[in-house]
């Protein structure tokens, strides 16, 4: 192959992350192919998205502020509020698409199909059109809220009960819930929006728990919550003491609004974040209650005895991560569990990235911004990984820490902190440049191909 050849890859997913990747690898001059499912960019942002798999609902508003999740070199405009309307959101992804001018090298309504080696050691990509074109390197942002978990295991009775039940990802609108009597199990940011809802639009609400959790407010001082005391250079030592402190006194104890007491520090589990939920169970709009023990015909039977007429209940049970265009021997998500190096890199197929795929304490497209610079990086040859067993006991080390530090469950196998995760990436782009200087020369990747015989996607983007 010439000196002269350029890399060429194909970015799965047009969401926030899969728009940082595109920008990142269009400013470098590098080729690539955007694969996006639906019909308009946003992903999980874009209500009623054309893809079918966007969880958004019709009253939601980000529960981190505007400052913290704008791009790092699109600033969201002034006239938005602090926490913008998801339609706010998905007009803004649209303007920073056009604003850097890449939607040209979007392909809309056609997703991945099947991602595995080709012969050549190249990846070949087959589309839902049928198409299979090879690239040197795919990066993989096709999201991890739009794969719907139902309790495991099942509550007994849930095969026969008379109501309606649905998952969170399936909750649209207020309309859903007028009337009726309604049981949202789960203590995470949908299960307190859903509540909120149906507290004004349902005849009941009771909002089951699985377990405490921290419940903090979008303001605090007069300031969006996230804005205060976040900075890379504060550690997390230093940053949740402060925070527990604050909120102890603004906030009180969950035990006060009649919700189970958390048994964890704040910080050892994802928070949850409303400005509208403690006020509505203070009012007495929603009934707090403990997990479900059992369904009973048109009945939700508790694990302290009581019961109450159901006629919908709301699984706010979290997403599976998973890439169903991926073979299982290249990586399986077992138990939601992802060994990726630096939550962004296969250690045994160098040419595989993931963005997007962690669950932040913050928010998430300024890191996948960050992690793209890192990507695109490793494609030119600028970083370079260490090895397969560094990097191997650097995930099992991660693994082990997490599960030590945060409550068990599969929502945390992806856990990290806003401004130490961004640190960590900011210091990782600076060790691979110089593994990449002072180590032996990394292999220049092969010129795209196509398949012959097949469909093709025009040359030129």
């Amino acid at each position: 192959m010439s000196k002269d050849a350029q890399p060429r890859v194909c970015v799965i997913g047009a969401g926030s992350s899969g728009i940082a990747a595109a920008k990142v690898l269009h400013e470098r001059g590098i080729a690539f192919d955007c694969l996006e499912l639906s019909d308009r960019v946003g992903g999980n942002w874009v209500f009623g998205n054309a893809n079918g798999l966007s969880s958004s609902y019709r009253s939601l508003h980000i529960n981190t502020s505007r400052e913290r999740m704008e791009y790092s070199d699109f600033p969201m405009p002034k006239s938005y509020p602090d926490f913008p309307h998801h339609t706010q959101i998905a007009e803004y992804f649209d303007n920073y698409v056009d604003h850097f001018g890449f939607r040209a090298a979007i392909r809309f309504g056609v997703g991945a199909q099947r991602v595995g080696r080709a012969e050549d050691g190249r990846w070949a990509v087959t589309t839902t059109a049928g198409e299979t074109y090879q690239y040197d390197a795919v990066v993989v942002a096709n999201g991890h809220h739009w794969d719907p978990r139902m309790p495991e295991p099942p509550f007994p009775g849930q095969d026969t009960f008379t109501g309606e039940q649905l998952h969170s990802h399936h909750y649209t609108d207020e309309a859903q819930l007028d009337g009726k009597d309604v049981v949202v199990l789960g203590m995470g940011n949908s299960a307190m929006d859903i509540a909120v809802d149906a507290s004004y639009h349902a005849r009941h609400t009771y909002l089951a728990a699985r377990r405490g959790a921290h419940v903090i407010p979008k303001y605090l001082f007069g300031r969006p919550i996230d804005q205060i005391g976040g900075a890379e250079w504060v550690p997390g030592w230093v940053r949740f003491p402060m925070f527990r402190l604050m909120l102890r006194t603004s906030v009180g104890d969950m035990e006060t609004y009649g919700l189970p007491r958390p048994d964890h520090k704040f910080a050892h589990a994802h928070p949850t974040i409303s400005g509208r939920i403690l006020d509505r169970l203070a009012h007495g709009a929603i009934t707090p209650k403990p997990n479900i023990e059992a369904l009973d015909g048109d009945t939700v039977r508790f694990v302290d005895g009581t019961s109450v007429h159901a006629d919908l209940v709301v699984y706010c049970t979290g997403y599976k991560i998973s890439f169903p265009f991926l073979d299982p021997d290249v990586l399986a998500a077992t138990d939601n569990e992802v060994p990726l190096y630096r939550h962004v890199f296969h250690p045994r197929q160098p040419d595989l990235y993931f963005l997007g795929l962690v669950q932040p304490l913050g928010a998430i497209m300024p890191i996948a911004e960050r992690q793209a610079e890192l990507v695109a990086d490793s494609v030119q040859g600028r970083y370079a990984l260490p090895d397969v067993a560094t990097m191997e006991r650097s995930i099992r080390r991660e693994r082990a820490a997490t599960r030590k530090r945060y409550v068990a469950s599969k929502r945390h196998t992806i856990q990290v902190d806003y401004d130490d995760y961004m640190r960590t990436l900011r210091r990782e782009r600076e060790a691979g440049a110089q593994r990449a200087a002072g180590g032996p020369p990394r292999r220049r990747p092969t010129r795209f191909v196509r398949r012959p015989a097949q469909q093709q996607v025009p040359a030129a983007r």
